[in-house]
């Protein structure tokens, strides 16, 4: 009985297509809302696989159309940006750094370069893992085959180098 009723409302769908659409337009107000709400109701009718007893299949149809033409207009509804959002990401600060900064970046990058290679090689490494890298000193000591003592040592001797380094750049 659901397979007829259903073959039946698909029928009906068929035949009186054109009324079907001229009274979905008039209710909606839109040809175009329409003729979308009738293309989704055939989508919708094709993907049902069986349905209850319908008393009014005209109703039924119509029914039908609306929910679609309203289930359309709340989606577009939803991805639609305001006037007011609009313009309110239009005023949306620039965080990009200045060309003045993005310079004064490059010469402090510049400097720590220059600062790195005035260091002996084993130093700048325990430099790099542990402040850079941030591994602990144990793990660094074990890579390097020093003492914990060692490593410690040396990253003390590497941030003293950098801040007398600095010091005398800004100088």
């Amino acid at each position: 009985m659901n397979e007829n009723a259903l073959a039946g409302i698909r029928r009906l769908f068929l035949d009186r297509y054109d009324d079907l659409k001229l009274r979905l337009s008039q209710r909606l107000g839109s040809a175009d809302l329409a003729d979308d709400a009738m293309q989704d109701t055939w989508l919708r009718l094709e993907r049902t696989e069986s349905i209850g007893i319908v008393r009014s299949p005209w109703s039924y149809l119509f029914r039908v159309a609306l929910n679609v033409a309203e289930d359309r207009s709340r989606t577009e509804r939803r991805q639609r940006i305001s006037a007011i959002e609009i313009e309110s990401l239009l005023e949306l600060p620039d965080h990009s750094p200045t060309p003045e900064a993005v310079v004064l970046a490059r010469s402090d990058l510049k400097a720590f370069q220059e600062i790195m290679a005035e260091m002996p090689e084993r130093r700048r490494e325990i430099f790099l893992a542990a402040r850079i890298g941030n591994v602990p000193h144990q793990e660094i000591a074990g890579r390097l085959g020093v003492s914990r003592a060692l490593v410690t040592k040396e990253l003390r001797l590497a941030l003293e180098h950098c801040l007398a380094r600095r010091r005398q750049l800004k100088e």
